[in-house]
């Protein structure tokens, strides 16, 4: 039977070796994070900004399960969000935002406008021209619209007024008209009554 003091040392050789196993798993642990920091060129900042993200999202999920939903609606657009991807490595496939330091793949490159996203930039320039020039057409068509209403409406009073005098003219010449054609037919009307009366004043005699 072993003694006490026996199974003593032998914890003791025991744990020195436990420890030397977990000190060289942890090595190797930090040694593969090193090499992914280096190759995505993060530093310890960037990790902390995002676990302190992680952490404020998930504290904000707990609370807004205990807000009403007016309030989740007001809060929902103050989260962090991710910075998009500016840089692409064609055959990698890794991406870098811009910000931080610069990943292995891209740091020593001095143009670096060949790994730029295009369709990133062209959204981006999109959104900035977009609305200007909208605003831009919309108001040559609203000037545009405007000046040929304008004409049509000064054309129209130019018609107007360039047809009264002739309407004038012509409602003159009617009623000239009509009084030359009644004085000539007076005059045949009233020998022609004093005919009829002469006619009748005969017929009486004779009878």
């Amino acid at each position: 039977m072993p003694t006490i003091e026996q199974l003593r040392v032998k914890i003791t050789k025991l744990q020195v070796q436990a420890d030397a196993l977990i000190a060289k798993k942890m090595q190797a642990a930090v040694d593969q994070i090193r090499n992914i920091m280096l190759e995505h060129g993060l530093t310890t900042e960037d990790i902390e900004k995002k676990a302190k993200a992680l952490r404020n999202a998930k504290a904000a999920k707990g609370s807004a399960a205990k807000t009403p939903l007016k309030t989740r609606r007001k809060t929902a657009g103050s989260l962090p969000g991710k910075g998009a991807a500016k840089y692409l490595h064609p055959k990698t496939g890794a991406t870098w935002t811009g910000h931080g330091r610069a990943p292995a793949w891209i740091a020593q490159v001095k143009d670096r406008s060949k790994f730029l996203i295009a369709e990133g930039a062209a959204a981006a320039d999109a959104k900035v021209t977009q609305p200007g020039a909208a605003r831009k057409n919309a108001k040559a068509k609203s000037s545009a619209t405007s000046g040929a209403t304008a004409k049509k409406a000064a054309k129209k009073a130019a018609k107007k007024a360039a047809l009264k005098p002739a309407r004038k003219a012509a409602a003159k010449k009617g009623v000239a008209k009509k009084a030359v054609a009644l004085k000539k037919t007076a005059p045949a009307k009233k020998a022609a009554r004093k005919r009829a009366v002469e006619a009748v004043a005969e017929s009486q005699t004779t009878s």
